[in-house]
């Protein structure tokens, strides 16, 4: 095995509204703890006895359940924390997308707010390669997704991605959310994932 998963480091310093405290203890403990689980996990995968795998309880299903758990935590903390450091200001292709599905701007952000109030831990802007549309999806925990969709758009709303500094308004976080997302790298995911050209069959 190589040396393993190795955590991404921040590119901004600090955000409108969200404290530098807040951002510290969600990145250099929470997800870098995730990082360095998984690390742990698929070291422990590499000695684990296939011959005692059990549906009910075997080192094998715990390791392999673990391991999707922390994958997508990490997966998702990175693509939370990418996406913020913008100015807030929808635009480009990604803006076309969401005002051609969602009708317009103000109707997708409406959706996407009250999703981020009723979800338990994520919301997602993301791109379903089945139906060829963009969707706002809610997760409750990391493990809980859609397949076959790819995430243009990362919210993470559990009480550590907002509690120091807005206590239970989690409106407020929401706010300021918004005013820092980094809407040129959704952009490049668009860009990356050849949407338009699915979405027009030429691919």
């Amino acid at each position: 095995m190589g040396k393993g998963h190795v955590a991404k480091e921040l590119k901004f310093t600090e955000l409108r509204g969200i404290s530098k405290r807040q951002i510290e203890e969600h990145h250099g403990t929470l997800y870098k703890g995730y990082v360095r689980k998984l690390n742990e996990i698929e070291e422990k995968l590499q000695t684990a006895d296939p011959a005692e795998a059990n549906a009910t309880f075997s080192q094998i299903r715990e390791l392999k359940m673990e391991k999707c758990f922390a994958t997508n935590a990490m997966y998702l903390h990175e693509g939370y924390f990418a996406n913020l450091g913008g100015d807030g200001k929808a635009k480009g292709k990604i803006a076309e997308l969401i005002t051609q599905d969602f009708g317009s701007l103000e109707r997708w952000e409406k959706d996407f707010r009250a999703a981020g109030i009723a979800a338990r831990g994520w919301v997602v802007l993301a791109y379903n390669w089945y139906d060829r549309r963009l969707h706002n999806y809610s997760s409750d925990y990391h493990t809980q997704g859609i397949w076959n969709s790819s995430p243009l758009l990362i919210l993470d709303v559990y009480e550590h991605a907002y509690m120091i500094d807005f206590g239970v308004a989690r409106a407020k976080y929401l706010d300021a959310f918004f005013a820092n997302i980094d809407w040129d790298e959704v952009n490049k995911r668009v860009e990356a994932l050849r949407i338009e050209a699915h979405r027009k069959g030429t691919i």
